[in-house]
C-alpha cells in the first residue's frame, strides 16, 4: 500500500524520521522503494545531474511529468512528489494549477514549490483544489541568481525572522510540508519546533522530522565540489549501491546523519 500524506504526518507527531531521495527513473523508483523509502523527489535537479547544466533553470514541464511517469512506473509504495521547474508556477494560480495536473496526473501525489511569501496566494488556491504542496524555503535553487550563487540562507537576525514567517505563512496556505535548504541548523530546529507539518531538512541540520539528499551526490557519481551537507554513502558502505542507500535510511531514522560536519 503506498505511503500517504497522513502517513508522513503521523510519522511527525509519533517522532518517526522521514526518509526521502531525489529520483528520476523507474529503476531507481524500485531500488528505493524496496530500500524503504518513505519518500521521492522528483527534483528539478535534474537539470543538472541527469542534464548537464549549471542550475534548474532549463527544465521543463514536459521533463517534469516524462521523468514523475518513469518513477511512478517503478516505485508502488513510496510517497512521490514532483517539482514544479522554473518558470510553472510563478505567473498565477490558474496557470500553476494547470501545470500541477500534469504533474499529477504523471503519478505524482504532491507538487514542491520553491518560494516563501509571494506563493502563499499559489498554494492556497492549489490546496483548496485538491492538489497537495510542499513548500521549500532557504536556499532555492531557481532563485540561485537573484541570491548570488549558491549560499546559506537565513543567517541575518532579519533573514531568518523573514524565514520562520515565511513557513508560517505557507502552513497557513495549507503546506503539507516544507523543505529547509541551506539554513542554519538552529533556524531549522526553530522553523520545526513551530511548524504543524513535517519539516525536510537539506543542509538544514539534524532537528528536521526527515532529511532529503540528491540521489547523485549520495552514491557519488555527480562531478564537482559537493556541498557541506553531502555524504558519500558509497564509500562509507563499501561501494554496494543497495548498501549504501540502506545506510542512509538507517542513519536518518536514528538520528546520526546529519552530523555536525554536515550543517551550518
Amino acid at each position: 500500500m503506498r505511503i500517504t500524506l497522513s502517513n508522513l504526518h503521523k510519522m511527525m507527531r509519533d517522532g518517526e524520521k522521514i526518509t526521502m531521495l531525489t529520483c528520476y527513473d523507474a529503476s531507481f523508483a524500485a531500488l528505493l522503494d524496496d530500500a524503504g523509502l518513505d519518500t521521492l523527489l522528483v527534483g528539478d535537479s535534474l537539470g543538472n545531474v541527469l542534464q548537464g547544466h549549471e542550475s534548474t533553470l532549463p527544465v521543463s514541464l514536459r521533463d517534469m511529468v516524462y521523468h514523475t511517469q518513469c518513477v511512478a512506473r517503478g516505485a508502488k509504495r513510496t510517497f512521490i512528489i514532483g517539482d514544479m521547474p522554473f518558470g510553472t508556477f510563478q505567473v498565477s494560480p490558474q496557470e500553476a494549477f494547470r501545470n500541477a495536473a500534469d504533474i499529477m496526473a504523471a503519478g505524482a501525489q504532491m507538487v514542491k514549490i520553491e518560494g516563501g511569501r509571494p506563493m502563499l496566494e499559489t498554494i492556497s488556491f492549489l490546496t483548496e483544489r485538491g492538489i497537495p504542496v510542499c513548500g521549500h524555503l532557504g536556499l532555492t535553487p531557481q532563485s540561485v541568481h537573484q541570491l548570488g550563487g549558491y549560499r546559506v540562507q537565513g543567517r541575518a537576525e532579519d533573514d531568518a525572522q523573514r524565514l520562520l514567517d515565511d513557513a508560517r505563512i505557507l502552513e497557513q496556505a495549507g503546506a503539507g510540508m516544507i523543505v529547509l535548504e541551506a539554513i542554519p541548523a538552529t533556524l531549522a530546529s526553530q522553523v520545526t519546533a513551530a511548524a504543524g507539518v513535517p519539516t525536510i531538512g537539506i543542509g538544514a541540520g539534524a532537528d528536521c522530522h526527515g532529511q532529503v539528499l540528491v540521489l547523485h551526490d549520495l552514491l557519488d557519481v555527480y562531478p564537482g565540489k559537493k556541498a557541506k551537507f553531502v555524504k558519500n554513502y558509497m564509500k562509507s558502505a563499501g561501494g554496494s549501491i543497495q548498501d549504501a542507500v540502506a545506510l542512509y535510511v538507517e542513519e536518518v531514522r536514528s538520528g546520526k546523519f546529519p552530523g555536525k560536519e554536515h550543517s551550518f
